[in-house]
């Protein structure tokens, strides 16, 4: 099973910051073999929801209150790593992030950037799309809310 906990930028341990990071790296850069800038000063403003397995750090979101990404609350950096994604920690990671932004942001409004391949795994917690597919960081989105 998932633990999850969620902390402020300042509170991160080194240890975490790195574990955290290098996870981003390893699914977003290398995986999905796209370069982008994934130190965006973005995390300064987040709350950081951290799912463990065990003592290891397996999967990781970042959520936002409003108007601090989008006009709504959000949910980014979705990761889990690929050795754990057949556990189901990406629903537990996403259900601990929807209901971080409820409990420190008393917001129910949800909106993600998703990236394509993965609208109907959003669509099985609540999310739906909106408007047209994207590129982001040359990869499909879908913008996708969640009431």
């Amino acid at each position: 099973m998932l633990k999850t906990t969620i902390k402020k930028f300042e509170a991160l341990t080194a240890n975490e910051l790195y574990t955290i990071l290098r996870l981003r790296s390893e699914v977003f850069v290398v995986e999905q073999d796209c370069v982008y800038q994934d130190l965006d000063d973005k995390d300064k403003k987040a709350l950081h929801v951290i799912g463990w397995y065990g003592n290891t750090i397996v999967a990781y979101t970042r959520i936002f209150d409003v108007k601090l990404y989008f006009n709504e609350a959000s949910i980014g950096r979705v990761v889990v790593e690929q050795k754990h994604r057949s556990k189901g920690f990406g629903i537990d990671i996403m259900n601990a992030s929807i209901d971080a932004i409820k409990k420190h942001y008393n917001q129910a409004q949800i909106k993600i950037s998703a990236q394509t391949y993965l609208i109907k795994f959003y669509n099985k917690l609540g999310f739906k799309e909106q408007g047209k597919p994207y590129l982001e960081d040359g990869i499909p989105h879908t913008a996708m809310i969640k009431n």
